[in-house]
């Protein structure tokens, strides 16, 4: 019996493109490429995880095209999100590559117990994943914009204070926990006269503290203050935005958002860094990547609520639930405050938590067209003029 043929790839569109899959590692970059002039060849290899060999590489794809009587006039690179970062992505890119960063989670996958996994086989699974996209499909996976490097630069300063505060965290209650097991619980770690006080520290027993708890405490505190001198620095940093005369855009943005009532310094950064420097689509693809957005369950007769998808910037959507609650109390009288407490009255407790994470999706997309587009959100109020 006959069989029908297959598609023939890439399209017309693509006769002169060089369409390459990189799957990443620590020890080598698998390739699988397909080159014009060879449509029903997969090419693949191994190379050193340099971007020179892979280079090399590429240039050894033009040359097995020219052979086969094509000629590469584009070439449109893939990999997928992860350690290795954007700075691949921009390196191609200034050698005339296009390439694209996919995020991982979106590439469809057999989802049989065992399947066959390897570097070869990923690889030659990005490449079928980007023919797909190319051809229109946008739903095949997801694509991860490339921010530029300064804003990728910018936003470390955000990411480091969160890190050193939940260092800080943990200092503080390692702390704790000594002096619990000692039955002392009267004794703040943040206090500026904190070693005044240590020495000053009895147990339960009425003694001072033992020597080894003691000096450990004092490493402890020693950590803390290096931490803390660290998150002023940072601080201070982050507010000077604030006192610029001309900033750019992202400082535009910050300062503007610092105006409203209920909005620190603090999350107008995060919202800024981390979200507003982006071009979204709509307000749809914000939610969706803050991992506000409930993904739908419906099949058949099946039908229940999921819940937010939590794969989204985690950062961005952890900060907005706390300005949902604070949103409440200092813009009693603006619009997704009175939505919100029309739809939880008479409710209890639990309810009003999971329609707090509503309210803070649309917080999120009134807060992105009042910084993007100047429309204020409906009801706000801002601060008083200094």
């Amino acid at each position: 019996m006959a069989q029908t043929p297959g598609p023939s790839f890439p399209t017309p569109d693509y006769e002169r493109t060089l369409v390459l899959a990189i799957e990443l590692s620590n020890v080598s970059w698998v390739l699988a490429a397909q080159i014009p002039g060879l449509p029903r060849v997969k090419a693949k290899r191994s190379v050193e995880p340099a971007p020179e060999t892979l280079m090399a590489a590429i240039d050894g794809y033009r040359e097995r095209a020219r052979a086969a009587g094509g000629d590469v006039e584009r070439v449109i690179a893939i990999y997928e999100a992860g350690w290795s970062g954007f700075c691949l992505a921009r390196w191609l890119g200034m050698r005339g590559i296009e390439t694209h960063v996919v995020q991982p989670a979106s590439v469809p996958v057999d989802r049989r117990a065992r399947r066959a996994k390897s570097d070869g086989i990923d690889a030659e699974l990005l490449l079928r994943t980007l023919l797909a996209w190319l051809r229109g499909e946008p739903r095949v996976c997801s694509m991860v914009p490339v921010p530029s490097e300064a804003d990728e630069d910018a936003r470390r300063c955000v990411r480091e204070r969160m890190e050193l505060v939940t260092e800080r965290v943990a200092l503080v209650n390692r702390i704790g926990a000594v002096l619990a097991t000692l039955g002392v619980g009267d004794y703040n770690p943040l206090l500026r006269n904190r070693r005044e006080r240590l020495d000053a520290l009895r147990t339960a027993l009425g003694t001072p503290l033992p020597a080894h708890a003691r000096a450990k405490i004092g490493r402890l505190l020693d950590r803390l203050d290096l931490v803390c001198a660290q998150i002023t620095a940072l601080e201070r940093e982050r507010d000077a935005v604030l006192e610029q005369e001309a900033p750019d855009r992202a400082g535009a943005m910050i300062q503007q958002l610092s105006g409203l009532r209920g909005i620190g310094v603090q999350s107008a950064t995060i919202l800024v860094r981390e979200a507003f420097v982006r071009v979204f689509a709509n307000a749809k693809a914000l939610g969706s990547y803050a991992g506000l957005a409930a993904p739908p369950y419906s099949s058949g007769g099946t039908e229940r609520e999921q819940g937010i998808g939590k794969a989204g910037n985690r950062r961005l959507r952890t900060v907005m639930v706390e300005l949902a609650w604070l949103w409440q109390r200092y813009q009693p009288g603006s619009a997704p405050v009175n939505w919100f407490r029309a739809r939880v009255s008479g409710a209890g407790a639990r309810s009003r938590k999971v329609m707090v994470v509503a309210l803070a999706r649309k917080l999120l997309i009134a807060l992105w067209r009042f910084a993007t587009q100047g429309v204020l959100p409906e009801g706000a109020v801002m601060k008083p003029a200094s």
